[in-house]
Formats: structure tokens, C-alpha cells, sequence
């Protein structure tokens, strides 16, 4: 069965709810190796991105996307804003124009939006950083395309993926942003970009998956 806008816009609002539960301990994470504003960052950026798709409903999953993309590039500090941007500004490109997605659309919107976040913040997995978390879970959807999976086993598939990747994080030495600066002192902490990207997969099974 395929998904519609409204379908995705659940999810965007599931996940903004998520940044919302979780910002203090996003912050909390992002203290040990970073800035210590991830959550609050991430929140100030997916609320403002909420409100701009209530004051002009869009009218297709790209443009919808595309909206968060613009309000979190403008509204959201440090480099979560352009990186989560980016995603979501390539997530939509992949289905343009189109009114409704199956799981190999999901499967190619998530891989565009993780190649977008590589060329953005050049990092790679081990790096310690969101795309240890995004790259398994597009594996993932990607199998689970090739197979013919339904979309509550495809997103269940990718949340756990995205998960394993999150906690493989924790012994990483960064290698790219803030926390790089930390050398040998990074390790033992898990990435928050890392976390907030599992979150984003964790909403997405909850909320198309059913």
C-alpha cells in the first residue's frame, strides 16, 4: 500500500514531537563531546518547521519537505540546521511530483537525503556522526525494497539499523565537527546527531509502518 502526504506529514510531526520528549537529553549527549545545544537547537528548528506547515499547507510531499528543509536551514543553530537541511531538501527531490510513495520510493528518498548529508558534511561511517546512524538504516530499506517487504517490516528493519549504528557510535574517536576536537577523550559518549537520526527512523516506522 502506497503512503500520501498526509501520511508523511504524521511523521514529520511524530518526529518533531520525538526532538520535543527527547531535547534534554539530545543536549545532554551533545554536552560531552559538543556544544551542548543539539536538543535545543534541533527543537527550536522542527517547532518553527511545525508552524510553517500550518500556516501554508503544501500541497505535495516534496514541497512539504522542502518546507521543513528552508525553516530548519534558516531557523536551526550550528551545523544540525544545514546538515538536516540538506536531507530533507534531497529527500523530497527524489520524489518530485509525486502524490503518493511505496517503500522503494522511502528507500531512494532516505538514500538522497544520506547522500546529501555526506557531501555536506563530508563524513563517512566511523566518523561518529549522523551518518553512522542514516547508512545502516538506508541499507536497510534498500534490502528491504529489493525484497518486497512491506513497509512496517522495510521501517522496522531500518529503526533497528539505525539504532545498532547510533550505539556503535559510543566507543568512536569523532573524526568531524566539535567533538573531533576532543581526540581520544570522544570516545565512551554517544553521538547526538547519531541519536537524533535514529529518532527520525524510530517515527517513521511508528508512524508509516502501521
Amino acid at each position: 500500500m502506497s503512503r500520501t502526504l498526509d501520511d508523511v506529514l504524521a511523521w514529520l510531526r511524530a518526529y518533531a514531537d520525538k526532538i520535543a520528549e527527547e531535547k534534554q537529553y539530545l543536549t545532554k549527549l551533545d554536552s560531552a563531546i559538543g556544544d551542548a545545544d543539539h536538543g535545543v537547537n534541533m527543537n527550536r528548528g522542527f517547532q518553527a518547521a511545525m508552524e510553517a506547515l500550518d500556516d501554508k499547507a503544501p500541497a505535495s510531499i516534496d514541497k512539504a519537505l522542502n518546507t521543513v528543509a528552508m525553516t530548519l536551514i534558516s531557523k536551526t543553530g550550528g551545523a544540525s540546521g544545514p546538515l538536516y537541511g540538506t536531507f530533507f531538501m534531497r529527500a523530497g527531490s527524489a520524489v518530485k511530483g509525486q502524490e503518493t510513495i511505496d517503500v522503494s520510493d522511502w528507500a531512494s528518498m532516505m538514500d538522497a537525503g544520506l547522500q546529501g548529508v555526506i557531501q555536506r558534511g563530508k563524513a563517512e561511517v566511523g566518523d561518529k556522526t549522523m551518518v553512522d546512524a542514516l547508512t545502516p538504516a538506508v541499507e536497510a530499506l534498500q534490502q528491504a525494497a529489493e525484497d518486497g517487504d512491506d513497509w512496517g517490516d522495510a521501517l522496522a528493519a531500518a529503526a533497528e539499523a539505525a539504532h545498532d549504528g547510533m550505539e556503535a557510535t559510543i566507543p568512536l574517536i569523532a573524526k568531524k565537527g566539535r567533538a573531533s576536537y576532543l581526540g581520544e577523550r570522544s570516545k565512551g559518549h554517544q553521538d547526538p546527531g547519531a541519536t537524533s537520526s535514529y529518532y527520525l527512523m524510530e517515527t517513521a516506522a511508528a508512524a508509516l509502518g502501521g
